[in-house]
Order: structure tokens, then C-alpha cells, then sequence
């Protein structure tokens, strides 16, 4: 064949953004088009699917308080409220209509017990039960100046002052020789490795007790691989900056990792405390302090060759422990499964962010080698050991 004479296309004269603009223009007219005409011969024959996620459960003074969403395609109604088998007609407002994706309250008048337990169930207009067990009947907080000033007393226990005492190890590890050092820099990685994997664990539980319409277990994958990738951009503008010192540099991206965990940590006491399921007794906040004491240790290894003020060694402290603070509060007052999952996970991509950088490091010094040494390997168990002990206290 003869090869096509070449002439002027069609869209030579079309501005670029509108040629990168016509098929979103499609796909927004096609869309419309469906949903106006009602998607002709997409009709789905059988019952509606029911799929109703319980948020959070709200107890006041003689009333329970029902936060629920839509998590299925079909309209929901909710008809009817039964505590502990018994039909309750006051509830309001009933019955609650729910479209796909859309919350709602129901407010029930019922004089708990506090510390009792109670079956609430939902029943919606096709027959079905949501159930919405309360474990351990509590006063929920308010955001009350009192409550505040108690979750963030809690996160500075757990969080703040704990890193503050690990980082005193500075003074030691500047003594201490290089195998040490190294054997240092390997224990960081043993500790943040279980720190991810544990916020990865209790990241898919979370999820897996909140509404599932926003994508359930997907948002802690989803927050790591946005928190991997902007803590790589935040590392690539630190790597252009000539005045950081490379030691400073690791120490502050760990400091990040460690407080994006310790973000997570404040949701789960904060909330826990909040629904009755917590008693904020010495021997917790003991057991989370020698917990995160080890995470002081990790931020300080990588300056230990360095010299760091201690207006930068106090900001790195800070930065590591007062995201707890901030993690009880929204916990306490305000804990969505959805968010408390997505933060968890981006708490992880930090965290393993930081260990791919630190892993080239430790291993063996022979050229080319791509094995970890003995001491380098030694030192990773001890922080995966030393991390899961603390934790047993904690737990």
C-alpha cells in the first residue's frame, strides 16, 4: 500500500486543554444521560440490598444516640429501634430514610445503667436487623475544656514525655563506638518495622468496624502509599537543602514516622476511653510510656556523630510526641473509623519510608555486598524483641 499523503489533522486548530477536556465532557454527558433517563434496562429485579454500618453509638443522660450510614446501592429505611428485645416507640426520627452514602441520627429515650451492657438492633422496613451492641454503657464526653485538658494530659504521659526520656540515650551514643552506633541505627529499624506492622493490624480492624462505603481496609494501603510518596518528596527537598546535615535529615523524617504513629495511638486510647471501654490507670499509662520511651532512641541514633542543637533536638521530641495529643482529642470527641484507618495507614507508608532509607546502611561493608552483617541483624531483632516486650505491658 501506498502510504497516506500527510495533511493537516482535524484538531490542529483545538487549543490542547480542550482536546484533554472532550472526553471528560463524554463521559460527564453519558453520565447524566443515564441517571435522567433513569438507566433504561438496568432495573435490578429481587429485594433491595440492605447494608447499614453502625458509626458510633452516643449515650446522654436517659437517651442512646444511634449514628448509622447507607453503605449499600439501595434506599434504606429504618422502621423500628429494639433494645434488649423490647420494642421502643419513642425513638426519633422514625422511620429514617437513607439514600446511598447518606448518615443519619436516631435519638432513642432509654434509661441506661452505667456499666451495663445492652443489645440495640435497627430494624429496617424489609424485616432486617442492624445491630448496634454497647459492651459497656458509658456517659459519653463532650468536648468540655475538662475532658480536653484530661486527653491531652493522657497523650503528653504517653507521648511526649516518653520520647523526651528516650532521647537522653544522646549523650551515651555520642560516647559509644561505631559498631555501636551502627548497632544503634539497626535497633531504629527493628522498632519502626514493629511499629508499622502493628499500625497495619490495628488499621484493618479499625476499619473493618466503621462504615465500609468509603473503602474499609483499602484506606490504611491508601494512606501509606500517600504518606511513602510525600514523605519521599519531603526527603528530596531536604536531600537540596546543603545546610541539612544528612544525620539531622534521618532523625527528622523519623521523628515524622514516630508521630504519624503516635497520631494513630491517641485515636485509639482517646476513643476507647470515650465509649467506657478505657480506664486511664497508672499501670496503662506506665505500660505506654516504656512503650514509646524506645521511640526517643530512634530519633536520636542517626545525630549521634552530629552536632544538633537542643532547640532542634526539642523540636524533634515534640514533633514525635504531641500528635498523641492531638490523636485523643479527635478520638474522644470525634472518631470516625474511616479517618482513624486512613491516618493509621499513612503512619505506616512514613514509617517504612524511613526504613528503606536506613536499611543500605547496615549492611555488610564489603563492596557490593547486599547482605545485613551480624551485628546489623542482631540489632533489628533486638528492636523487633524490645518493641513487642514493651508492648506486652501496654496490652
Amino acid at each position: 500500500m501506498m502510504p497516506r499523503p500527510e495533511g493537516r489533522s482535524w484538531h490542529a486548530g483545538i487549543p490542547t486543554w480542550v482536546l484533554g477536556a472532550i472526553p471528560l465532557l463524554l463521559a460527564a454527558v453519558l453520565a447524566g444521560a443515564l441517571l435522567w433517563s433513569g438507566g433504561p434496562g438496568l432495573d435490578r429485579n429481587g429485594i433491595p440490598v440492605e447494608d447499614v454500618a453502625v458509626e458510633r453509638t452516643v449515650l446522654r443522660p436517659g437517651v442512646i444516640e444511634v449514628h448509622v450510614r447507607n453503605d449499600g446501592p439501595d434506599e434504606v429505611t429504618v422502621a423500628q429501634v429494639v433494645v434488649n428485645d423490647a420494642y421502643l416507640p419513642g425513638a426519633e426520627p422514625l422511620p429514617l430514610r437513607l439514600g446511598r452514602l447518606e448518615g443519619g441520627r436516631i435519638t432513642v429515650p432509654y434509661a441506661w445503667i452505667e456499666g451495663e451492657a445492652y443489645e440495640v438492633g435497627l430494624l429496617t422496613s424489609t424485616g432486617g436487623v442492624v445491630a448496634a451492641p454497647i459492651e459497656v454503657a458509658a456517659e459519653t464526653p463532650s468536648a468540655s475544656a475538662s475532658f480536653l485538658g484530661l486527653m491531652g494530659l493522657v497523650g503528653i504521659y504517653v507521648g511526649v514525655i516518653p520520647v523526651s526520656i528516650g532521647m537522653l540515650w544522646l549523650p551515651f551514643a555520642r560516647r559509644a563506638r561505631s559498631g555501636v552506633i551502627r548497632f544503634l541505627l539497626a535497633l531504629t529499624v527493628g522498632l519502626l518495622a514493629f511499629l508499622a506492622a502493628d499500625a497495619a493490624v490495628e488499621g484493618v480492624e479499625v476499619a473493618g468496624t466503621g462504615s465500609q462505603a468509603f473503602g474499609g481496609p483499602t484506606l490504611v494501603l491508601v494512606g501509606a502509599v500517600t504518606a511513602y510518596i510525600a514523605l519521599t518528596g519531603v526527603d528530596a527537598w531536604l536531600r537540596g537543602r546543603r545546610r541539612t546535615a544528612e544525620g539531622y535529615r534521618m532523625s527528622l523524617l523519623i521523628a515524622t514516622g514516630i508521630g504519624l504513629h503516635n497520631l494513630g495511638e491517641g485515636l485509639a486510647i482517646g476513643s476507647a476511653y470515650a465509649i467506657g471501654e478505657l480506664a486511664l490507670g497508672t499501670f496503662l499509662v506506665i505500660g505506654f510510656a516504656l512503650h514509646n520511651t524506645t521511640e526517643g532512641l530512634a530519633i536520636i541514633a542517626p545525630v549521634a556523630r552530629e552536632p544538633a542543637s537542643w532547640t532542634r533536638l526539642a523540636g524533634l521530641g515534640l514533633l514525635a510526641g504531641v500528635p498523641a495529643i492531638l490523636g485523643t482529642w479527635i478520638g474522644g470527641v470525634a472518631f470516625s473509623a474511616p479517618l482513624a484507618a486512613f491516618l493509621l495507614g499513612f503512619g505506616v507508608g512514613a514509617i517504612v519510608q524511613v526504613c528503606v532509607q536506613l536499611l543500605p546502611g547496615l549492611r555488610d561493608g564489603a563492596a557490593g555486598s547486599r547482605a545485613l552483617s551480624p551485628l546489623s541483624a542482631g540489632g533489628i531483632l533486638t528492636g523487633l524483641a524490645l518493641m513487642y516486650a514493651t508492648g506486652l505491658v501496654v496490652g
